[in-house]
């Protein structure tokens, strides 16, 4: 009865990703113009005051950018991996 209800899941994993790939072709630009506006109110609301990072001053709305970077970066990333697992998954169903 378990094995059933694991292929029954295994089965609704399956069908979930495929659709989350097209969900991330949709999000995909959105989310990089959030990121975008997120960084513009950042640099317009934050002061231009400096803290010391590793000994040498640093304008602190810096901080918070180099962190929305990351994030900008993360998210191209995931679905540049998304696009080639599935690529890679067209790829196997067609060889013989």
């Amino acid at each position: 009865m378990r094995e059933a209800g694991q292929e029954a899941r295994a089965v609704m994993d399956r069908d979930g990703l495929k659709r989350s790939g097209a969900d991330l072709d949709k999000r995909f630009p959105v989310a990089l113009g959030l990121y975008a506006v997120l960084a513009v109110l950042i640099w317009f609301t934050m002061d231009a005051g400096k803290v010391l990072v590793f000994g040498k001053p640093v304008e602190m709305r810096w901080l918070p950018l180099i962190i929305i970077g990351g994030l900008a970066l993360r998210t191209v990333l995931a679905r540049s991996a998304e696009k080639i697992r599935r690529g890679g998954d067209e790829g196997s169903k067609q060889a013989p």
